[in-house]
């Protein structure tokens, strides 16, 4: 049964939703799903704008059969090769044997590396500036690497003002039935997986995508539809997204609040943990989120460090060393390039207390990351009689907050 929705006039989404898939990537999970977008194009001539991942595949032959309509498919246009994408290319180029295939020269390379066969079919190659006319409508190519891969492109069709945007504007999270940004309620329900989608999957390549906002800049007032490769499909409002992905790839704080991540190994570093939140919101700080790095994927604590302006970093000595989970949040918050953060320490230990010295080292090694001079230092519990110094240290942080 096909199931498709009309963009805008020659234009249909022929993908496909998952709710089968529990991790993306195999490391991120996706409890709401997520939707693989491929895009027909029917003019003079038709154009299959990328493919689904291998599991969706039956859906989006089926779909693209119904729009079809008996017609031929006259071009396979490829913008991002990663598999959950390109994964279906050649059973396309098996049902349509005299469909032409258009990409960058980095696609077709790893195409073959993927033991795709083009052979039989006439291939175009695709850079900076390339353009495709259809009939009616034409779509012009930019280039944009590491936008998360390095053969990226993004394509603006110059008739409808629809710019294809691979993985730049995508989300976690499978559409059910909606399409468009504007028919559900996009900040309430869509924002956090639309967040935790970028800050993971592209957060790392900040340049690269201020890079491609740059050259978008110029088409603004061309550009009507904003269609990636997952999540809704934007046709109001395009601004809000547009300044969202500013900030994510400025590396910019979303809000002023607190993000309170902890490791605790028997419930001592964490009850510090839930002491400090309390007294944030006693000091007028109400944008606080408390995080265990034991139990919460490390996909959430990135997304909430890009969101929020501060980060208490709460571990307890773990082997003379920082708590795993704990260090596994620190790479990951490196190895995506965070930044701009103030961060307050707090190490708890019951002999070598070493945890707090060893955080600020990773600090060190990641770009304009402030932290806050006095860090507060557990051994084994906190007393009540050290309560004075623990109101300091969220007054501190506090402060820091109010700035």
């Amino acid at each position: 049964m096909y199931n498709v929705r009309e963009v805008t006039k020659d234009l249909y989404w022929v993908g496909a939703n998952d709710h089968r898939l529990a991790l993306f990537e195999n490391i991120h999970p996706i409890p709401r799903g997520v939707s693989y977008n491929a895009y027909l194009l029917t003019d003079e001539q038709t154009a299959l704008l990328d493919t689904v991942d291998w599991s969706a595949c039956r859906q989006m032959l089926e779909n693209m059969e119904h729009v079809l309509a008996g017609r031929p498919l006259d071009w396979l246009v490829i913008h991002h090769m990663e598999p959950d994408h390109g994964a279906s290319i050649q059973e396309v180029l098996l049902r349509y044997p005299g469909v032409k295939v258009a990409a960058s020269a980095k696609a077709f390379e790893m195409m073959r590396q993927f033991g795709f066969s083009t052979e039989g079919h006439e291939c175009v190659c695709l850079k900076e500036g390339s353009t495709l006319p259809l009939g009616a409508h034409e779509l012009t190519f930019l280039a944009a690497p590491m936008v998360h891969w390095p053969e990226v492109l993004v394509s603006l069709d110059t008739a409808n003002g629809v710019l294809f945007s691979a993985d730049a504007f995508g989300s976690f999270g499978a559409l059910d039935g909606a399409l468009f940004a504007d028919e559900v309620n996009f900040d309430r329900d869509w924002i956090d997986d639309a967040r935790r989608y970028y800050t993971n999957i592209v957060g790392k390549y900040g340049p690269q995508v201020q890079a491609l906002l740059k050259k978008a800049a110029g088409l603004l007032d061309k550009i009507k539809f904003i269609c990636p490769l997952h999540g809704p499909v934007w046709r109001e409002n395009l601004a809000y997204f547009i300044d969202k992905h500013d900030k994510w790839s400025r590396y910019e704080p979303e809000e002023k609040g607190v993000l309170i991540a902890y490791a605790s190994m028997y419930g001592n570093t964490e009850e510090a943990a839930q002491a400090i939140a309390s007294k944030l919101y006693q000091k007028g700080v109400k944008n606080v989120v408390v995080r265990d790095v034991s139990n919460t994927h490390v996909s959430y604590l990135i997304a909430d460090a890009f969101r929020l302006s501060h980060i208490v970093l709460a571990s307890v000595t773990y082997n003379l060393g920082i708590y795993p989970v704990m260090h596994n949040f620190l790479a990951d918050m490196k190895s995506l390039a965070l930044q701009n953060r103030t961060v307050a320490l707090v190490e708890n230990g019951t002999w070598a207390i070493k945890s707090g010295e060893l955080m600020a080292k990773e600090l060190e090694g990641m770009k304009n990351m402030t932290v806050l001079p006095d860090k507060l230092t557990i051994k084994s519990a906190l007393p009540a009689d050290r309560e004075a110094e623990l109101d300091a240290f969220a007054e501190a942080l506090a402060a820091s907050c109010r700035a």
